[in-house]
């Protein structure tokens, strides 16, 4: 957990927030209470995550949210709780009950076996409450409101689906399971999936994200911790050196990058962040070329002192 340092000058409370998410809030809801918690309009999230679900959240705060799109935020990882004999429409516990069968003959062996299945380059239908849109409209909108429609499957990757629990009640059978995985890949998904393929049906009851790339829950804060000490989870320098690579440069070239100009490449693939000899971000780079420009400058001129 970071100390919460006061960012530098010129930047005063720019920074990456990362939230330990309470169940039953949407991203937006959380966005809403950073706003005013730190008494800024400037604050935006990178990626939601659904109401039902807790963990890490990404958010940018002042400066910092002109950084969201560019993290790399490609690979997650959750803990999650699945229960194989009931099949919802939501796929998880807050959906409307589709199917119900007794699970309590399906072993250990058939289950480790239709998870090896779903693990590696797979193709995934998305779940029907994903933020996907169909003719114009989130899927999570159209379910509510009891419209019918089909998702095409895309090919998402699932490094890890390991089972670290299992629990067996009466004619349900509760999975632990922890998941590492390609952004884009749906966790209820997975858990419906698991069901389906041993004739049981089965949905997602609890849901938490413990990494989104580089940030992990030791950089996570509650709203509860948030709103005793409003401040950043990390600087946007200590954001930046996490989630990117990064370059040294000397003075000048930190006077040059800093008013827009280029740098000469040194071959560092992707968004990089150049740092200043005194360890200041003064702007994120990528090289095409003959140039190494910015693709956003964290310090320019004008804000320096």
């Amino acid at each position: 957990m970071s100390s919460h340092r006061k960012p530098s000058s010129g930047l005063v409370g720019a920074g990456l927030l990362i939230v330990d998410k309470d169940a039953g809030m949407t991203s937006h809801d959380v966005v809403a209470r950073c706003r005013k918690i730190l008494n800024t309009r400037k604050v935006g999230h990178a990626g939601t995550l659904d109401p039902m679900a807790t963990g890490v959240l990404v958010l940018g705060v002042e400066r910092a949210t002109k950084m969201l799109g560019l993290l790399a935020l490609t690979t997650k990882a959750y803990t999650a709780t699945i229960r194989l004999g009931q099949a919802m429409t939501t796929d998880d516990a807050e959906g409307e009950l589709v199917s119900e069968a007794d699970a309590s003959a399906v072993t250990d062996a058939d289950i480790a076996a239709v998870m090896a299945t779903l693990t590696g380059d797979i193709s995934q239908v998305p779940a029907s409450v994903s933020a996907i849109k169909v003719d114009g409209q989130r899927a999570h909108k159209l379910i509510r409101a009891g419209e019918e429609f089909e998702l095409k499957a895309r090919p998402v990757t699932v490094d890890r689906f390991e089972l670290t629990e299992t629990r067996r009640e009466g004619r349900f059978v509760d999975l632990d399971v922890e998941v590492e995985c390609s952004s884009g890949t749906y966790v209820r998904a997975l858990a419906r999936d698991l069901g389906a393929a041993l004739g049981v049906g089965g949905h997602l009851t609890v849901l938490r994200r413990t990494r989104v790339g580089p940030f992990t829950l030791e950089h996570a804060r509650t709203l509860e911790a948030l709103a005793e000490d409003p401040a950043v989870s990390l600087d946007i320098d200590q954001a930046a050196q996490t989630a990117f690579a990064h370059r040294q440069i000397d003075a000048d070239q930190a006077e040059s990058i800093s008013q827009g100009r280029w740098l000469e490449p040194v071959g560092i693939p992707g968004t990089y962040a150049a740092i200043d000899p005194s360890g200041h971000t003064i702007a994120l780079l990528q090289e095409r070329g003959r140039r190494a420009s910015s693709v956003m400058v964290v310090r320019p001129a004008t804000l320096r002192q």
